[in-house]
C-alpha cells in the first residue's frame, strides 16, 4: 500500500466539517499511514479528542503542554516526525493565520515547523471563501509550495449551496496517495535547471539582459522536486522562490558564472534542463566608473559569451538526457530543429513570441516539444505549472 508507513499530522480546526475527521482518521488508518492529532481549540467543541484518540490510539496534541503533567509538547519534533501534514477542515481564520505566520496555536506552530509537504482543504461558507481575503491568503499558501485541496460544491451549514464545501475524506485520502506516487516518478534522479535571465554589465549601474522572470524554470523545478528528484537550480537574477527542500538553488548573474557552476555540475546529474534565458553577448571591456553622456553616440562593442548548452551538449554521456529551449520569432520549427541538433538535445521545447500568453513575464506558456526524430507534439495555453508537467511527462517517458 501508498500509505503504509507513512507519518502523517492531521491538522483539525474549528468548523462543522470537523466531524468527516474521523472518517478521514479512520480511511488513513485503513491504509497503512500513522496518524497524529493536533486540534485547535475551537476545533475541540466540534470533535472531541477522545474520538479521535480512540481512532489514532495516539494522545491528541491541542496545547503546547499538558497542563495536569507539564508535558510539553515540540511542534519542531513533530515537523521533523511527518512525512505529510494534511489540515482538514482549515477555517478561513487558520488560513488567514497560516498565510500570514500568526503563530498563537499548536496548530500554526506545527505548520511553521513543517519539513514536510503540507496539504490544505478548506472548509467555510460560499461568501467566505470567495471574499478576496481568503482567495489571496491562499494563494499566498500555494506560493510558500503548500497543496490546496479545493472545496467542492453543496449544500452548506448555512443553509446556502455553494462552494465551500470540505472535500469528502476519500477523496482526500486518493489525492494523498496520488501525490506519493508521484513522489516517486523521478526519485534517486538528479536533475540541473538553469533559468532566469544573465547580467552583462557595462558599467556600475548598467547591464544587458532580456525580460525573463524565470518563472518557467523555477516551475520545473517545483515539479521535478515533488516527483523525487534532487534538483540543482541555477537561477540568474529573479523574483521567484524555490521552496521545495529537494531543490538546492545557486544565484548567480553572468552567462560566465551560470556556464561555470552548470559545467560543474551537469556531470553529477542524470537530466539538464536548460530554460534560462542566457545573453548570447556581453561587452568586451566593464567600466568601472558610470560612463558619463559625451555625444550622441555611444558604440559598445560585444563579444559572445560561453554557448552553456553546446558546452553540455559536448560533455553530455550516453546515460544522461539533455533537454533545451528555443524562442523564436520566425521559421521556429526550422530554426529549432537545427538547434536541437547542433546542441545534442534528446529534445527541444519551443515558445513562440507570436502567440498570445506565451513568452517572457506572463504566468502562461504556449509550447511546441520536438524530438531528435522531429515529432512535434503542440500544446494549448497552460499556467506555467502545467506547462512544466507536460515537459517533465515526456521526460518521464524517455527515461522509462
Amino acid at each position: 500500500m501508498i500509505l503504509q508507513g507513512k507519518k502523517i499530522v492531521l491538522g483539525i480546526t474549528g468548523s462543522i466539517a470537523a466531524y468527516k475527521a474521523a472518517f478521514l482518521c479512520r480511511a488513513l488508518i485503513k491504509k497503512g499511514a500513522e496518524v497524529q492529532v493536533v486540534i485547535t481549540p475551537a476545533g475541540k467543541e466540534f470533535i472531541t479528542p477522545v474520538t479521535l484518540s480512540a481512532l489514532t490510539r495516539k494522545p491528541v496534541v491541542g496545547e503546547f503542554f499538558t497542563a495536569n503533567d507539564g508535558t510539553w509538547h515540540s511542534h519542531v519534533d513533530m515537523g521533523l516526525w511527518a512525512d505529510l501534514m494534511l489540515i482538514a477542515p482549515a477555517t478561513a481564520s487558520t488560513i488567514g493565520k497560516m498565510a500570514n505566520g500568526i503563530a498563537d496555536n499548536m496548530l500554526i506552530t506545527s505548520y511553521l515547523s513543517m519539513k514536510a509537504p503540507v496539504f490544505i482543504a478548506p472548509a467555510m461558507d460560499l461568501d467566505m471563501y470567495a471574499h478576496p481575503s481568503t482567495q489571496n491568503n491562499l494563494k499566498k499558501l500555494k506560493s510558500y509550495g503548500n497543496y490546496i485541496i479545493e472545496p467542492s460544491t453543496g449544500f452548506l451549514a448555512s443553509a446556502l449551496e455553494g462552494k465551500g464545501r470540505m472535500e469528502e475524506p476519500e477523496v482526500i485520502v486518493q489525492q494523498i496517495e496520488s501525490f506519493f506516487k508521484y513522489q516517486e516518478q523521478l526519485s534517486k534522479k538528479k536533475i540541473l535547471i538553469t533559468a532566469g535571465p544573465t547580467y552583462e554589465k557595462i558599467d556600475p549601474v548598467r547591464y544587458i539582459s532580456n525580460y525573463s522572470s524565470g518563472k518557467m524554470g523555477f516551475a520545473l523545478a517545483n515539479v521535478c522536486a515533488e516527483r523525487g528528484a534532487k534538483v540543482v537550480l541555477i537561477s540568474g537574477p529573479v523574483q521567484q522562490q524555490a521552496v521545495h527542500p529537494n531543490i538546492t538553488r545557486i544565484d548567480v548573474e553572468s552567462a560566465d558564472e551560470m556556464h561555470r557552476e552548470a559545467a560543474h555540475y551537469f556531470p553529477e546529474t542524470d537530466i539538464g534542463i536548460l530554460c534560462a534565458a542566457v545573453a548570447d553577448y556581453k561587452p568586451v571591456m566593464f567600466s568601472e566608473k558610470k560612463l558619463k553622456r559625451e555625444s550622441e553616440n555611444l558604440s559598445l562593442n560585444l563579444v559572445a559569451n560561453h554557448d552553456i548548452a553546446a558546452t553540455l551538449g559536448k560533455m553530455k554521456k550516453e546515460n544522461q538526457i539533455l533537454v533545451g529551449f528555443a524562442l523564436e520569432t520566425d521559421n521556429e520549427r526550422d530554426n529549432a530543429m537545427i538547434k536541437l541538433k547542433k546542441k545534442n538535445f534528446d529534445f527541444i521545447v519551443l515558445n513562440s513570441l507570436n502567440e498570445k500568453g506565451a513568452g517572457f513575464q506572463t504566468d502562461t506558456n504556449k509550447i511546441s516539444i520536438i524530438t531528435v526524430c522531429g515529432d512535434k507534439t503542440d500544446f494549448p495555453v497552460k499556467p506555467k505549472k502545467e506547462v512544466a508537467e507536460d515537459i517533465v511527462n515526456t521526460l518521464k517517458a524517455l527515461i522509462d
